[in-house]
């Protein structure tokens, strides 16, 4: 009886464990899936509609409220901008190593919140600015209002560089854990309506939270993205029992490191000539031994010593000590691209923030009485690309298939040479604009009258746009191929690192050219080239140096090229696999 007992105890306790251990289960298998996207997407469409809904205008902002002139609001936009790409890679990096995407999604979102909300109290409270609307007096903005104000962008910088890097990849994890035979279909799924949506907030951003702007003034126009930041972090925070977050792991930037730190420690070793068993490829032993080129970095996986470099199972025991072949490979791969690399920072230096000040000057009426806002004619360039890269894939693509012989057109280098000399017909369109404005301003007489709207049509900035959607449409998408050719398989999602490098990059080099041109052109007290009275200033001239400054660029695209010899067979054709123009981030 007392042994039947225990039978039942026994039973009973091993039917409330396995209860609990497929509660347990079940409540895993519960997390992640489509009902998470609704809270990730959100989360990064809000956080693009609210940062880049406050850029296009800045400039008019920073000039308006801050009487900054026009070549210093430019340099401040520039460096936001610059900051914000870099503290990309360092929020991928964060997110890869210490903390995992969750985390620093929540920081970034609540940054960009605190950034935003800032950005509004400087336009809510006078005193937070130097200008006062009611009294019409404008004194020079004093160290504390600008502490106030670079903060806020700072902040922003910050969210935009957590949020950005990570979402698409957190959301990717909600689905990619799911075992089940539609996960790929889901994952694709997924991408498509990601993409779509953040297009659809880059165009909403860059026309109504403008137009916002311009008609309601900054209260009304900075309130609005904040109170869309406040949804997105709160939608990101409310979906959080139901997210499921992937611990850390090692980054690519780390290995890097380790690396060029380990050569430089066995800087005094000699490369092995034949011993290939010197050389320590790792577990899977994918590549046996390092490639000829760059031999110096070989030395970060030479064994020295196995029984102090290795453990017993054969793994490493420091990784500031021995790296694997693999390891030195990725790097080399890295330092290969970097020539090609350069040719992109003009690229983003071409399109700047003063074809805000050309058309608030303009005659912006469009359909009677609706004015086109001075900060929305980037949507040109948004919606041309995104009409010419369809056009050029699904038509193009097998024209030329049928008459080259080539199965993906023309060569991602052919491509990238296209997208450069659009940007300089761009610049040059830009330069003859810009003279038939400035001569028009000049004869109405306005010459010292900077805000009044001239007798002509703003429309003729939209073939400057339209170019500058072409040349976007091919050198960008042609750029990160040209990256997923050269890198191993490891490596695919470092592409998208390095384009976010290359535009933190021209960000840098434009605040550096406007900074020279401005201060070259206005020695012996002559009228500043980039003046904030761009009626008397030479904003044409500018953009001559531009459209000059571009085809020496293209001059050495081309040497870059003839560098790089024939271009090696891309993974994508190893693979059977196309490029996936998705992958590619709106700059």
């Amino acid at each position: 009886m007392e042994h039947s007992e225990d039978a039942s105890s026994e039973n009973s306790n091993s039917m409330m464990e396995n209860a609990v251990s497929s509660s347990s289960s079940s409540s895993k298998l519960r997390k992640g899936g489509l009902r998470t996207m609704p809270f990730i997407i959100v989360n990064e469409c809000l956080e693009k509609v609210a940062s880049y809904g406050i850029m296009p205008n800045m400039i008019l902002y920073l000039i308006n409220e801050y009487k900054l002139a026009a070549a210093e609001a430019t340099n401040v936009i520039y460096t936001w901008s610059a900051m914000s790409n870099v503290l990309a890679i360092f929020g991928a990096f964060l997110s890869d190593s210490y903390l995992g995407r969750f985390r620093v999604i929540f920081i970034g979102s609540i940054s960009s919140l605190l950034g935003i909300a800032s950005l509004w109290l400087t336009a809510m409270i006078p005193s937070l600015r130097p200008c006062e609307a009611l009294v019409q007096i404008c004194n020079s903005a004093s160290a504390a209002q600008l502490a106030v104000l670079f903060l806020a962008l700072g902040l922003i910088s910050i969210g935009a560089g957590c949020v950005r890097p990570c979402s698409i990849a957190f959301g990717a994890d909600q689905l990619a854990i799911k075992e089940n035979s539609n996960n790929e279909r889901l994952l694709d799924s997924y991408f498509n309506w990601y993409y779509t949506s953040i297009g659809v907030s880059t165009i909403i951003a860059l026309s109504v939270i403008v137009y916002i702007q311009e008609n309601l003034g900054w209260k009304v126009g900075f309130g609005v993205p904040a109170g869309l930041m406040f949804i997105s972090a709160l939608s990101f925070i409310i979906g959080s029992p139901l997210y499921i977050k992937v611990k850390p792991r090692s980054s690519l930037l780390t290995s890097f490191i380790q690396v060029a730190v380990v050569a430089m420690k066995n800087r005094k070793l000699s490369v092995p000539d034949s011993n290939f068993d010197q050389y320590y490829q790792g577990i899977d032993k994918e590549l046996v031994f390092p490639t000829d080129s760059l031999r110096f970095l070989n030395k970060a996986c030479i064994i020295r010593n196995p029984e102090n470099d290795l453990n017993p199972d054969g793994s490493i025991k420091d990784p500031w000590s021995l790296c694997t072949v693999g390891q030195v490979e990725s790097l080399k791969s890295l330092l290969r691209v970097l020539p090609m690399w350069t040719t992109g920072i003009f690229m983003m230096v071409s399109v700047s923030s003063f074809s805000t000040l050309q058309a608030n000057t303009m005659d912006r009426r469009l359909f009677g009485n609706f004015k086109i806002p001075a900060g929305s004619f980037n949507v040109v360039m948004i919606i041309t690309l995104s009409i010419v890269i369809p056009i050029y894939d699904r038509i193009m693509v097998p024209l030329l298939a049928r008459f080259t012989g080539r199965p993906r057109g023309f060569s991602c280098k052919v491509r990238m040479g296209i997208g450069l000399l659009f940007i300089c017909v761009a610049k040059a369109t830009s330069a003859v604009v810009e003279t038939m404005r400035r001569n028009t301003a000049i004869e109405e007489g306005f010459a010292d009258q900077p805000d009044v709207i001239i007798g002509m049509s703003a429309l003729w900035l939209v073939p400057e746009f339209v170019l500058l959607g072409f040349a976007e449409a091919f050198y960008p998408v042609s750029l990160v191929e040209f990256f997923y050719s050269y890198f191993p398989k490891t490596m695919s999602s470092f592409a998208m690192a390095l384009f976010t490098l290359d535009l933190a990059a021209a960000d840098l080099a434009g605040s550096i050219l406007v900074s020279i041109v401005d201060s070259v052109s206005s020695m012996g007290g002559n009228e500043s080239w980039l003046s904030t009275n761009i009626n008397k200033g030479h904003l044409n001239y500018y953009y001559a140096l531009l459209t000059c400054l571009g085809l020496i660029n293209y001059l050495y695209f081309l040497a870059v090229c003839w560098a790089y010899g024939p271009s090696p067979g891309s993974r994508a054709k190893e693979d059977n696999e196309q490029f996936d123009y998705r992958e590619l981030p709106s700059s």
